[in-house]
């Protein structure tokens, strides 16, 4: 029987420490070239080289400013600050290569679903349908006050104006433009059929948005829809919307009752099990041997930061990690930043017991997520681990320095995973979708939220109803050549 394939993301952000704390510091590290474009351009053709399925870039609207009650922490640590926007390095590495995906994070709370519909419908067709949106609907309070709020909006009721927000995309990408609304006919000299563009007419709780998509419909019209909500509330909403959903279990076995939950809720929302590919988020170190991969880890520590980890974790939790006993368990509490994060911690299985000195120790390299560190051959034993005991399809794979951190895992791990039957040797063609499904369309499946809305408006009001009948192409075309004569 063939073995599952493993999906392989590498997570990264524009911004120079995106999970590890202060190894910015080291001398390997180029993460202070996030904000020039042939860093990106670079990275992207390693990835291909290693047959990565996307890079999945993160993002911020807001600064980790709870740990003492100050941003000046994350400011010297350079801790997701400066941070770029995400959007614009994409187009360079889509030339750079033909089939690496590329996962793009916007905070739909602080965007308008008109304008953020035609952003991804625009990255879609100059990549060839080779993008997914990572859905998130922010935590952190800085950017609540930074964008016009005095904070931010509570926990569950962003998912609810998420549900809605997801909706008017939807029925943008995959209802306002028919198939063949687009006929570019020289000779009569109509670009678009009028009849084959609708407006979608939504007026909801949070939005009214009653006209047509600006756009014509992408490779994919609706981008791969990724999502990592983990408290309930969350993974209700990935289990409805998300075809690539990310999660941070500390281990393997804390993995599987977050996976069988979401693919539980995924059926009760009328989709497949494996409609749903979930990535586990993983740093890895590697080298020649396990003694070698050991040392690398041990150097790499020499220049993390507790205090600029302490200052991510406040920024995650909404905990000030400066007023805590550093030998005190966390316990999960209910606030409005991610809260699955101190949950996940109170639930790990591995025996240890999270303390604030805890995550100093073991986390300032991996961030949220933990860290494998080992030969090819021992870190593909605990990928494969993870992927059995966790029922994860895959991984987002983080940095210790970069590019390093991902050049050394398609060099030696990436070699010993397709040796197994793990990971492609080749992409397939086709779209991201088609891709990472493995279907053979490149639109959402059956099942999916977004499908109901394809041809849900034909014969409905088109773009150029009003108050006079519209005109057909023809008497369009006869009055332009009466004008011309």
């Amino acid at each position: 029987m063939a073995q599952q394939r493993m999906i392989l993301n590498a997570f990264d952000m524009t911004c120079v420490s995106h999970q590890a704390a202060g190894t910015w510091r080291h001398p390997d590290s180029q993460a202070w070239r996030y904000k020039d474009l042939e860093y990106w351009t670079d990275l992207a053709k390693v990835l291909e080289r290693g047959r990565f399925d996307a890079i999945f870039i993160a993002d911020v609207v807001g600064v980790y400013d709870v740990y003492r009650g100050s941003v000046e922490t994350s400011l010297v640590d350079a801790d997701q600050v400066p941070v770029n926007d995400p959007f614009f390095q994409v187009p360079a590495m889509a030339m750079v290569t033909e089939h690496l995906g590329f996962g793009v994070t916007s905070a739909l709370t602080y965007e308008l679903p008109y304008a953020l519909a035609r952003k991804f419908a625009t990255l879609d067709h100059l990549t060839k349908g080779r993008i997914a949106w990572n859905v998130v609907t922010s935590y952190l309070d800085s950017a609540a006050r930074n964008l016009g709020m005095t904070t931010q909006v509570a926990h569950d009721k962003r998912y609810d104006l998420a549900d809605e927000f997801l909706d008017v995309t939807y029925k943008l990408w995959e209802g306002s433009w028919d198939d063949g609304a687009v006929i570019r006919d020289r000779e009569r000299g109509v670009f678009t059929d009028p009849t084959k563009v609708h407006p979608i007419n939504h007026h909801g709780e949070y939005f009214d948005v009653p006209g047509i998509a600006l756009f014509e419909p992408s490779p994919q019209r609706t981008p791969v829809i990724f999502q990592a909500g983990a408290s309930p509330r969350g993974r209700g909403f990935a289990a409805k919307h998300g075809e690539g959903v990310f999660i941070a279990p500390p281990t393997p076995e804390t993995a599987r009752a977050v996976t069988d939950d979401i693919r539980d809720r995924a059926e009760q929302a009328g989709r497949g099990r494996d409609d749903v590919k979930i990535f586990a988020l993983l740093t890895v170190i590697t080298d020649e041997t396990d003694a070698k991969a050991r040392a690398k880890y041990d150097e790499y520590l020499e220049y993390a930061s507790g205090e600029g980890m302490l200052a991510f974790y406040g920024g995650w939790t909404g905990l000030d990690f400066g007023d805590l006993d550093p030998d005190e368990p966390l316990r999960a509490v209910q606030n409005d930043a991610l809260r699955s994060t101190l949950e996940l911690l109170e639930a790990d299985k591995s025996g240890r017991t999270w303390t604030p000195l805890e995550i100093v120790k073991h986390r300032s390299i991996g961030g949220l997520g933990p860290v494998l560190v080992g030969s090819p051959q021992t870190v593909a034993d605990e990928l494969e681990r993870w992927m059995e005991v966790g029922g994860v399809d895959g991984f987002n794979i983080a940095y210790a320095i970069t590019p390093g951190t991902f050049t050394d895992f398609v060099e030696l791990v990436v070699p010993e995973l397709q040796r197994r039957g793990r990971v492609q040797t080749e992409y397939i063609a086709g779209t991201f979708r088609e891709k990472l499904l493995g279907g053979d369309s490149p639109q959402v499946a059956h099942g999916h939220p977004a499908r109901q809305y394809r041809g849900a408006f034909t014969g409905s009001e088109n773009a150029t109803a009003g108050t006079r009948p519209s005109k057909t192409h023809e008497v369009l075309a006869a009055e332009r050549s009466s004008d011309a004569g």
